[in-house]
């Protein structure tokens, strides 16, 4: 699953993945929490920066649904700090991943994400 509000971010995601994963989409938090609910994806790419809840939120919240099992979250963030990866990781994130985004260590990133479950 991708969230990411921002639409060129979002779609640009989906244009890197759609070859080979089948993909869902969210542009907020509340609908990433219910489509993750509703879904369970193997894995989420989560944007920090949401309207509404923030993606570290709607981290929290999936974290703490006990009927999902436990998937793989990665953070992506335009915000490069040491302290919001250390956030994104302490929210119940896997891995930070900052904006811009490098296509093909993102690739890699999530294909041995999904091959360690």
């Amino acid at each position: 699953m991708i969230v990411e509000d921002t639409e060129l971010n979002r779609d640009l995601l989906v244009q890197i993945f759609e070859n080979g994963y089948d993909l869902m989409t969210a542009a907020d938090g509340e609908t990433a929490v219910r489509l993750a609910a509703a879904s369970k994806p193997d894995l989420i790419l989560m944007d920090i920066g949401l309207p509404g809840i923030s993606g570290l939120d709607a981290v929290r919240a999936i974290r703490a649904d006990s009927s999902l099992p436990r998937m793989p979250i990665v953070a992506v963030s335009s915000s490069v700090m040491p302290e919001d990866r250390e956030r994104a990781l302490e929210a119940g994130c896997d891995e930070f991943v900052a904006k811009p985004i490098d296509d093909e260590a993102l690739v890699e990133l999530v294909r041995g994400l999904l091959a360690e479950r």
